[in-house]
C-alpha cells in the first residue's frame, strides 16, 4: 500500500505547476479582454507563464518517455509531476531559458531532467527521449500559430494576437536550438546513439559547453541575422508575419515604453 501511494504521488501534477498554468489563464483572459491597467504586463506575464508552462511539458515529454522505455527512476525524482523545482539544473531549465526571452527574444533550450541511460535498450528508444522534448516544443508552436493558419483571427484582439505571434516565436526557436546536433542539446543526443564508441568518447569533453558555444554564435551578429532569418520563414510559412512579431515582442518587453505604431496599427 505504501508502495502504491508512493508511486501515485511520483505522477500526481505539481501544485507549483498548476498555479503556472493559472497565471497563464488570468493574464491570458486579461490580455484578451484589455482588462490590465498596462496591456504589457499582462502580456509579459502571459507569455512568460505560458514559456515556463512549455518548458515543464519539454522536460515531461523526455521523461515520460524515458519511463516507458525503461527508466522506471524518473518518477522518484519527481520528472513526472510538472514541477520545475523538481528539475536537475533548474538554473539552466527555467532562470535562464526566462533571461533569453527578455534580453533577446530567443526561447533558449535548458538541460534538467537526468535520465538513468543504463536502463533503456534499444538505439531508437535513446533518441526517441531526446527527440521528445523539441517534439513538445513543435506541438506547442502549433497550437500558438494556429488561428494564423487557420485564418482564424476575426474577433482576436490585437494584443493577444501579438502575444501569440510572440510566443510562437520563442518555441520555433526553442525547437530549431534543440534539434541541432551540438553536443549538450537534444539534436546530439538524438544523433548519439548511432555514433561510433570512438566518436562518442571524443565529443564527449565538450558537451558541457555545448549550449555555451550556441550562445556565443547567436551573438555573432552575421550568424544572429540567418539564425532569425530562418525562424521568420518558418513562422511566415505558418501564417504569422513580421509585424505581428515585432509588435509582440514590444509588447513583451513593457519597460520599454508603449510602441504607438503597434498599438495604432492593432
Amino acid at each position: 500500500m505504501v508502495t502504491a501511494a508512493s508511486r501515485h504521488s511520483d505522477r500526481r501534477i505539481s501544485p507549483v505547476f498548476l498555479g503556472i498554468l493559472a497565471v497563464t489563464a488570468v493574464t491570458g483572459w486579461a490580455t484578451w479582454t484589455g482588462f490590465a491597467a498596462q496591456p504589457g504586463v499582462a502580456v509579459f506575464l502571459f507569455v512568460t507563464a505560458a514559456w515556463v508552462v512549455s518548458l515543464c511539458l519539454h522536460e515531461y515529454a523526455h521523461a515520460r518517455t524515458a519511463l516507458h522505455s525503461g527508466d522506471i527512476t524518473v518518477g522518484a525524482k519527481g520528472y513526472l509531476t510538472l514541477n520545475p523545482v523538481k528539475y536537475t539544473h533548474a538554473v539552466l531549465s527555467i532562470v535562464l531559458p526566462l533571461l533569453f526571452v527578455i534580453m533577446g527574444g530567443i526561447g533558449l533550450p535548458g538541460g534538467a531532467v537526468f535520465i538513468d541511460r543504463s536502463r533503456i535498450r534499444g538505439r531508437w528508444r535513446h533518441s526517441l527521449i531526446s527527440a521528445a522534448g523539441p517534439l513538445t516544443n513543435v506541438l506547442f508552436a502549433a497550437v500558438c500559430t494556429a488561428p494564423f493558419w487557420l485564418h482564424a483571427l476575426d474577433g482576436v484582439p490585437a494584443d493577444f494576437r501579438f502575444a501569440l505571434a510572440f510566443l510562437a516565436l520563442l518555441q520555433v526557436t526553442a525547437a530549431i536550438l534543440n534539434f541541432l546536433p551540438v553536443p549538450g542539446l537534444d539534436g546530439y543526443g538524438v544523433l548519439e546513439p548511432w555514433l561510433s564508441y570512438q566518436v562518442k568518447r571524443q565529443v564527449e569533453p565538450f558537451a558541457p559547453f555545448g549550449l555555451m558555444f550556441v550562445f556565443a554564435l547567436l551573438w555573432v551578429p552575421s550568424v544572429n541575422a540567418q539564425f532569425f532569418d530562418v525562424v521568420d520563414a518558418v513562422l511566415r510559412g505558418l501564417g504569422i508575419d513580421a509585424f505581428d512579431q515585432y509588435c509582440g515582442q514590444e509588447m513583451y518587453r513593457f519597460w520599454q515604453g508603449t510602441n504607438e505604431f503597434c498599438r495604432a496599427a492593432g
